[in-house]
This record gives structure tokens, C-alpha cells and sequence, in this order.
């Protein structure tokens, strides 16, 4: 196995870590659940790196790597649930979207078609990390056992302000529609699949 595959099989492995820290009761294990979340992100950025510039990419990373990330922002997303913070039917539709796509990369790969990622997925991404990280940030910024109250207060008012709501329903909406766009652009390609024709498959 390859660095790249055992950082992706790493980021997997750490998520239950991060949900059992994250949901913790106390304080200071709370701030290494979002440690280890930031670990988990930061082997994403150098996996695929490393496996561009060393020519170490193979099908089985291509597969697993944004599978590994998508269960990685789906328990974030439900951490928020958990918190109060989002709709559970957002966090439903959003984890929805990235199963059935997910489910269509592998019907591709056992299929032997190449999966090509569309760059309204990659933005639909990177937009979910970064609603994730800032959520985090503002729930470590919480935890007053390393910041003062001030800053605490700070951050409690804006983890839970309106803003969050409409923030997350937007990007629902366009992950939803990344999911119904990629049926659209597959249409064919999906159909004729059945029969065993063999074409492209973009996905996410």
C-alpha cells in the first residue's frame, strides 16, 4: 500500500476518534476531538500531493480518498446536529447526495470506466470543508479553559447565530443540485452502463 492510500485508510481510522473526543463531556477533550479532526484534514492535502508528484496514484485511492472525506465532514455535520447548530434534514440531504454518487463512482470502477471528478463537485467540497472548519474554529474559540470569557461569549453568539442556518441551507441547496446536475450529465452514459456500453462517468 502506498503513503498516499495509508494516509486515506489513516483519515478513516481517525474519524470515530474525533466523533468519541468531539462528543465528549469534557472541555479538554472536546479541543483534541478538533485536533485530531485537523490531522485528518491536513493528511487530505498532502496525500494527493504526494501521490501527483511521486506518479503514486492508483484506483483504489482515487475511489477512497474523497470517500474517506465525506465521512470525515458527515460526522462533523452531525457533531453540529448534535449540537443544535443545523437541520437534520439538511445534514440528510447533504450525506444523501454524496451516498448516491458514491455509490455511482463504484459502480464505475467495478465497471473499469474512468471516474472524472466535475469541478462543481470540487467546489461543492471545498465549500463543505470550510463551513466545517469555521464551525470548529468557533467551537474551540468557545472553550473558555483556553480563551478568555470574552472571547468565549464571542464565539458562542456567533456559533449560534442565524447566519449558520442560512450559510448551511445555501450550501444544501447547491449540493443538491451538484447531485441532480451529475444525474443529468450521466443520463446516457448511466442507462447505456446497464447494458454493459462502456463510456465516462463524471462524479465527485
Amino acid at each position: 500500500m502506498t503513503l498516499p492510500n495509508q494516509l486515506t485508510t489513516l483519515r478513516i481510522l481517525l474519524t470515530p476518534v474525533f466523533v468519541w473526543l468531539i462528543l465528549s463531556d469534557a472541555p479538554h477533550l472536546r479541543i483534541w476531538g478538533i485536533v485530531v479532526f485537523i490531522i485528518a484534514s491536513l493528511t487530505d492535502l498532502y496525500d494527493g500531493y504526494h501521490a501527483r508528484k511521486y506518479g503514486q496514484t492508483t484506483r483504489w485511492g482515487a475511489f477512497m480518498d474523497p470517500l474517506a472525506d465525506k465521512i470525515l465532514i458527515t460526522s462533523a455535520f452531525i457533531y453540529f446536529v448534535h449540537l443544535g447548530l443545523l437541520p437534520l434534514w439538511m445534514v440528510i440531504v447533504v450525506a444523501f447526495r454524496d451516498v448516491m454518487v458514491t455509490l455511482l463512482r463504484l459502480y464505475a470502477e467495478w465497471k473499469d470506466k474512468p471516474v472524472i471528478t466535475s469541478k462543481s463537485a470540487k467546489i461543492k467540497t471545498a465549500l463543505q470543508n470550510v463551513f466545517a472548519y469555521v464551525l470548529l474554529l468557533l467551537s474551540l474559540l468557545r472553550e473558555n479553559i483556553l480563551f478568555s470569557d470574552s472571547i468565549s461569549r464571542v464565539a458562542a453568539r456567533l456559533l449560534f447565530h442565524e447566519w449558520v442556518y442560512w450559510a448551511m441551507l445555501g450550501l444544501t441547496l447547491y449540493t443538491a443540485y451538484t447531485g441532480i446536475a451529475y444525474l443529468f450529465e450521466n443520463w446516457q452514459t448511466l442507462r447505456a452502463a446497464y447494458f454493459g456500453t462502456r463510456s465516462t462517468l463524471n462524479a465527485s
